[in-house]
């Protein structure tokens, strides 16, 4: 008997409701909150404290949105947002292109301390790096300005997108390369017009990555910029609360209007993205 159940044990694991089920957990866990956000986005205060809740918004109302906008400068939190999201990708794509490329490449003797190091780094909590970059920043007289979160998200965003591409460049024949120089380019030239092109998903992946993590990056946004007109989208969300009034429709709409820009991002990018990760699992 035991071993008629050992032996169908693993089939229920593999079989079709159980997989089906967990995917729609996954789903639910993901989506719901998503989904929630949107609907306490479309109600009226009134509507929010009836008892029991409602779950969909009985009558709709965009003017949540138009509060959003009229109460906060909203568009300059998306504007400062997207302008350090976007330097810092560029920045951080640029550095660990040449990082991975180095390690992937080069017969660099401590090969395995570093990559031990990288990934040592990367799990440091952010908040023990508060203030030794508070630190930094200010004896660099660069509080207050786009610099100040710029450099410390491509630092932050540095370890997972150098570990990620170091298995790309290594899976790229070297004849490639080669052949490249051969033909008159320099080592730099073989890697930006061979090897990047070549690893066009990974480098999507792990651009994606570093815009999303300073899209939603609060701890160092609200320490380094006290001017109101440099506020990122995270910070500027918390101005919508009072002293002892929480308008959620409103704050609900400010938060919807923040995610769209990251969601057109991975909609437009979703093949490369999902074919980087799936390659980058596995080679790694």
């Amino acid at each position: 008997m035991s071993a008629v159940h050992t032996s169908g044990f693993p089939s229920l694991l593999s079989g079709k409701p159980l997989r089906f089920a967990a995917a729609a957990l996954l789903i639910i866990n993901g989506m719901f909150p998503a989904l929630w956000i949107l609907f306490t986005s479309l109600k009226t205060e009134a509507e929010l404290t009836v008892k029991p809740i409602t779950w969909l918004p009985h009558d709709p109302t965009l003017a949540n949105y138009m509060r959003a906008f009229s109460d906060q400068p909203l568009h300059l939190f998306l504007f400062n947002s997207f302008m350090v999201a976007l330097l810092s990708t560029c920045l951080t794509l640029f550095v660990s292109v040449l990082g991975a490329y180095a390690l992937a490449r080069l017969n660099l003797k401590y090969r395995g301390l570093i990559l031990s190091l990288i990934i040592a780094v990367s799990t440091f909590p952010l908040v023990t790096l508060l203030v030794p970059l508070f630190e930094i920043m200010r004896a660099l007289n660069l509080l207050n300005t786009w610099v100040a979160l710029v450099l410390p998200y491509t630092v932050l965003s540095l370890p997972v997108c150098t570990l990620m591409l170091v298995s790309f460049f290594e899976s790229i024949p070297r004849d490639l390369e080669n052949a490249a120089m051969i033909d008159g380019c320099t080592r730099l030239g073989a890697l930006f017009k061979v090897v990047v092109p070549l690893c066009a998903p990974g480098v999507f992946t792990a651009g994606i990555l570093a815009f999303v993590n300073a899209w939603d990056e609060f701890l160092l946004a609200l320490s380094f910029n006290s001017s109101p007109t440099l506020r990122t989208l995270p910070v500027g969300i918390q101005l919508y609360q009072g002293e002892f009034a929480f308008p959620w429709p409103v704050i609900s709409a400010a938060l919807v209007v923040g995610i769209v820009p990251v969601a057109v991002l991975i909609v437009i990018f979703q093949e490369r993205v999902v074919s980087g990760l799936t390659a980058g699992g596995i080679k790694g």
